[in-house]
């Protein structure tokens, strides 16, 4: 028994060895686990994972820009609207400045001009200047505009349009008239309830009267809208202004010398009103009556 005992007893060295034996064991096998587990090639798969993700970014983006490439076409400067300006690439400020340079009746007729009036950045300028197609009207060698006249335009007939129905997208068709102005005539055609005479248009901000005349040639009142008059002798002063040509404090005017002065018998009477808009008493007493 003490023989066999004997096989299996080691000494301090042995055991040592033993140990160290195991230890490698563990080792060995702690680095083919994290081996086959991907450990230590994670890091590269993570680089390349990483690069095929770029890959698929780059083709979205180039994708992206070939789709908002805006595609250009000649086109009249004098005509940008919100939309094309933005498209084009124009600042809000640069559209505005173009717009109101053109409510005041006048046209851009030069690249030069419409830099001046724009203030647009060169390499903008150079981009999109090559598309500008100018009106018939160019600037002289003297800096003075000249008006290529159409014999044949005063034989145009238009056939005329109810303004009362027609968009603010019709009402551009009217040279003069872009998106702004447009849009104005609807506004305030729809604050009115309709226009009731052609005279009405006067009122419309921004449309002065070279427009305003080549407008009526498309565009009059032909259905007039049915309107609800105001009494004078017995509305508030916040019945009367209501009405769009009317303010508030002008209101309570007129009811203010009606209770001094006693009843209206006359339209004329509002003209010692004070603040009282005397140049569009013709339109305003449509809406007004004196019963």
């Amino acid at each position: 028994m003490k023989n066999f005992k004997s096989h299996f007893q080691f000494g301090k060295e042995q055991k040592s060895g033993i140990f160290f034996l195991l230890l490698l064991i563990v080792i060995f096998q702690a680095i083919y686990y994290l081996v086959s587990n991907g450990v230590f090639t994670s890091k590269n798969n993570s680089l390349l994972h990483n690069k095929e993700l770029q890959v698929v970014i780059d083709s979205l983006k180039n994708q992206s820009v070939k789709k908002n490439t805006y595609k250009m076409y000649p086109f009249n400067p004098n005509y940008i609207t919100d939309y094309k300006g933005y498209k084009l690439g124009m600042s809000i400020k640069e559209i505005d400045r173009l717009h109101l340079y053109r409510e005041t009746g006048k046209y851009v007729n030069s690249i030069e001009e419409f830099k001046k009036v724009t203030n647009v950045s060169d390499s903008l300028l150079k981009a999109i200047s090559p598309y500008f197609k100018f009106p018939d009207w160019k600037a002289s060698k003297f800096g003075k505009k000249i008006t290529v006249a159409n014999k044949s335009s005063k034989n145009i007939n238009y056939t005329v349009k109810d303004i009362n129905n027609a968009t603010a997208i019709d009402l551009q068709v009217v040279s003069g008239i872009g998106e702004k102005i447009s849009s104005r005539i609807v506004k305030f055609r729809d604050r009115l309830g309709g226009f009731v005479v052609n005279e009405q248009l006067q009122d419309v901000y921004g449309l002065d009267k070279e427009v305003l005349n080549r407008l009526l040639k498309q565009f009059k009142v032909i259905s007039k809208p049915v309107i609800s008059k105001i009494n004078i002798n017995e509305a508030s002063a916040y019945e009367i202004s209501k009405l769009v040509y009317i303010k508030y404090d002008v209101a309570k005017a007129i009811v203010a010398y009606r209770e001094e002065n006693g009843r209206f018998t006359s339209f004329n009477d509002l003209v010692n009103i004070e603040g009282f808009t005397v140049n569009k008493i013709d339109r305003i007493k449509l809406y007004l009556s004196i019963d």
